[in-house]
C-alpha cells in the first residue's frame, strides 16, 4: 500500500488556484456578450487595466501567447518585417515561432545578459531594412520578469535608453510582462512606471495572479482597435467573458498586494541552499528578484530531471526518517526540469509557509542524500 503523501507543487505559478474570494467573484458576476461588446464585468476589468498602466486602452485575451502574438502582428502589419528578441525569451522559446509561423514576422535574436536585457550597442547592429535585400526592423521585444533569466526585473533606465534608441529608428516596443506585477513589487513603483517608455504590454492574469484564464492587451487607442480585429481572427472572440474577468478584477484587489510574500518565500528556499554551501547545488541569492528560483546544478552527474525525479519520489526510508508533514503524509515536491543545468521554483500565492518548510526539509534530505552518494 503506498503512502499518503503531501504534494507540494512548485513547476510554475500557471498552476496557482483561484482563491474563495475569486470563486465568488466569478459566480457572481454580471456578464453579456463580448464579441456584441456588451459585457460589463470585461468592460471593467480593461478599462481599469489601461488605468493602472498609463495606456489609452485594453483589450481581455485568453492567453499571454495570444495577447504577445496580437501585439507583433499589430506593431509588424506588413508582413516580411522583423521583431527583434532576446535568445531566452519566452517569445522566442516557448510560443512555437507563432510570429513567424501565424504572422509572417522574423524573429531575430540578440543574446540576453543574465540580468534580462540585452547589450544596446549590439541593438543598433542589429536594427535592418536599409537595403533591399534586408527585412526591415518594425519591432524590439523585451520580457519581464523574464521567466529564463531567473525571473530578473529589467532597470527602468535600460528601458528608457532602449526607448530613446527605437525612437530615433521608429521602432516599435512591446513588453511581454506576463509577471509585471512581480516586477512592481520588486522595484516598489507602479506598473505605470515601469512600461511608461514602451508602447505596448501583455500581462498574464493567470499565473502569479491565480486567476484560471487569461491575460491583458494594453496600449494606444489604434493598437488596440487592431488586435480586437486580430482577435477574432485567431478565434479569441469569446462570448460571457465575464466569468473570467470578474477573477481579474479580483486579483488586482487580493493577490496583488501579497506578492512579496511569494517573494520572501522564494528567498527563504534560496537562503536555505546558499546556507548549506552545498559543492554540488547552488543559488544566485544576491541577484534573486522575485518569485522564481533556478537551482544550479554543478556536476554533470546529475541532470534536472535526475532532481526533479528524485524531489517528487516518496521512499520508504524517508518516511522511516520522519519525512512526513504533520499528517504523517509523506513529502513530495514538483520543480520544473528540462535539458537545463538548473531547475526552477516558483512560488505562487497558494503556496504556504507550512509548504515553504516541508520544501526545505525535502531539498535537504535530497541534498545530503547525493553528498552521501557523490562525495
Amino acid at each position: 500500500m503506498k503512502p499518503a503523501v503531501r504534494v507540494v507543487d512548485l513547476r510554475s505559478d500557471t498552476v496557482s488556484l483561484p482563491t474563495a474570494r475569486m470563486r465568488k467573484a466569478i459566480y457572481e458576476a454580471e456578464v453579456g456578450d463580448d464579441v456584441y461588446d456588451e459585457d460589463p464585468t470585461v468592460k471593467e476589468l480593461e478599462r481599469r487595466s489601461a488605468q493602472m498602466f498609463g495606456k489609452q486602452a485594453a483589450l481581455f485575451v485568453p492567453s499571454g501567447t495570444m495577447g504577445n502574438l496580437l501585439a507583433v502582428m499589430v506593431h509588424c502589419s506588413r508582413r516580411g518585417t522583423e521583431a527583434i528578441v532576446g535568445d531566452m525569451a519566452h517569445i522566442f522559446l516557448y510560443e512555437q515561432g507563432g510570429a513567424a509561423q501565424i504572422g509572417g514576422v522574423l524573429l531575430n535574436c540578440i543574446k540576453n545578459e543574465e540580468d534580462g536585457t540585452f547589450d544596446l550597442g549590439e541593438l543598433r547592429n542589429k536594427f535592418r531594412g536599409y537595403d533591399v535585400h534586408e527585412s526591415q526592423t518594425a519591432l524590439v521585444l523585451v520580457e519581464n520578469t523574464h521567466n529564463m533569466c531567473g525571473g530578473k526585473v529589467l532597470p527602468l533606465q535600460w528601458l528608457e535608453d532602449l526607448s530613446k534608441i527605437c525612437t530615433e529608428r521608429s521602432v516599435k516596443i512591446h513588453m511581454d510582462g506576463a509577471r509585471i506585477f512581480n516586477a512592481a513589487e520588486y522595484l516598489k513603483v507602479p506598473v505605470s512606471r515601469i512600461v511608461r517608455d514602451v508602447d505596448s504590454i501583455c500581462f498574464c492574469l493567470s499565473k502569479g495572479l491565480a486567476c484560471p484564464v487569461g491575460s491583458v492587451l494594453v496600449g494606444h487607442n489604434d493598437f488596440i482597435k487592431a488586435a480586437h480585429r486580430l482577435r477574432k481572427a485567431l478565434g479569441g472572440g469569446m462570448r460571457q467573458v465575464g466569468f473570467l474577468a470578474a477573477a481579474g478584477l479580483c486579483a488586482f484587489d487580493e493577490i496583488v498586494p501579497k506578492l512579496s510574500k511569494d517573494h520572501a518565500r522564494t528567498r527563504r528556499i534560496a537562503e536555505f541552499i546558499q546556507s548549506i554551501n552545498s559543492p554540488l547545488f547552488k543559488v544566485d541569492l544576491e541577484n534573486l528578484h522575485t518569485n522564481i528560483l533556478m537551482i544550479q546544478i554543478l556536476t554533470n552527474r546529475i541532470t534536472s530531471c535526475d532532481f526533479e525525479r528524485r524531489l517528487i519520489e516518496v521512499l520508504p526510508e524517508e518516511l522511516e526518517h520522519g519525512l512526513v508533514d504533520a499528517r504523517g503524509n509523506g513529502i513530495s515536491v514538483k520543480v520544473s526540469a528540462r535539458d537545463w543545468s538548473f531547475t526552477r521554483i516558483v512560488v505562487y500565492t497558494n503556496i504556504t509557509d507550512e509548504d515553504i518548510d516541508l520544501v526545505i526539509r525535502k531539498i535537504k534530505y535530497v541534498i545530503e542524500e547525493y553528498h552521501n552518494n557523490e562525495l
